[in-house]
């Protein structure tokens, strides 16, 4: 909205994703237009953007999904190249870095998520946008305030998307563990990875431009649904992030992109599983979990 996208407009990003990227795309009578994605990190493939984009395209919305940066370099590169705004969805990847830089400050515009079950989670929903552009802060303060500068002066169409104080003060409070809690999800992920390592399932990357959070630790199995039975006998818990691409959801029919394909994303969505995975996880508890999965799993 701060941006002024609208019916007519496009914005190029990934299928692969939750809902949210895309719903406000279309709740403003914009059109999303989906690039499928790199199958090792499931971010936007920076390779087959600037194919999709035309006169109509008003902002690129790349997702630093899972806590792993999207390749931002030839991302930022198109983009300057069309004069076209960055927003960054690092709903998933607050601490996260790209090549030094913590995702979210790298385009125009950065969103975050406090959602409970973040790696930065409140104790309800909760969120943040981020922008070094004062015009652009102006307005999303604006849009955020149900369009208002001055009390009962209403200068463009807003919302209600205020921060709550109770909320803010509780993320004042665990902001200052946020990095050592990134550390314990860095280091539980490596004890999985160690697990793993005899197994036939593909592990989370870690491209060498970033540094990895770990919002959830996805991997790629076959035979997913035997897989997932057995977890669920063994009462361990499991995520499957995202099982239907946005292309193919029912709300998004007439709004672009459902009659393609993106085979990446749909083949992603047929396999990936993300094990459990907090600040809390002991080695005793991830072996667990993989005794689990070498059940169902074949070994490589």
């Amino acid at each position: 909205m701060a941006l002024g996208i609208g019916p007519g407009d496009e914005v190029v990003t990934t299928p692969f994703t939750f809902v949210a990227t895309t719903e406000t795309i279309v709740l403003l009578g914009a059109k999303p237009v989906y690039v499928d994605i790199d199958p090792m990190t499931f971010n936007i493939d920076p390779a087959r953007i600037e194919a999709a984009i035309t006169k109509n395209t008003k902002a690129i919305l790349p997702v630093h999904l899972y806590g792993h940066a999207a390749d931002m370099d030839p991302i930022m590169d198109i983009a300057r190249k069309y004069s076209i705004p960055v927003v960054e969805d690092a709903a998933q990847a607050i601490g996260a870095l790209y090549k030094g830089k913590k995702v979210g400050s790298i385009g125009a515009i950065g969103t975050i998520s406090f959602y409970p079950s973040k790696n930065l989670g409140a104790f309800g929903d909760a969120g943040l946008v981020v922008t070094n552009d004062d015009a652009v802060a102006g307005k999303m303060r604006m849009v955020a305030n149900h369009g208002s500068r001055e009390r009962y002066k209403h200068e463009v169409l807003g919302v209600n998307s205020r921060l709550d104080s109770i909320q803010a003060a509780i993320l004042s409070v665990k902001l200052k563990y946020l990095e050592q809690w990134h550390e314990a999800r860095r280091q539980a992920a490596q004890r999985y990875n160690r697990l793993l390592d005899a197994m036939d399932v593909l592990r989370p990357v870690e491209a060498p431009y970033t540094r990895h959070i770990y919002h959830q630790y996805t991997i790629r199995v076959q035979r997913r649904d035997a897989v997932t039975k057995r977890l669920t006998e063994k009462k361990i818990p499991y995520g499957i992030y995202y099982p239907i691409p946005l292309h193919r959801q029912e709300a998004f029919k007439g709004s672009g992109g459902a009659q393609s394909s993106f085979p990446l994303a749909e083949k992603a969505a047929e396999e990936v599983l993300s094990l459990p995975m907090h600040t809390e996880l002991t080695e005793e508890q991830q072996e667990y979990i993989v005794q689990a999965l070498k059940e169902t799993v074949t070994l490589s």
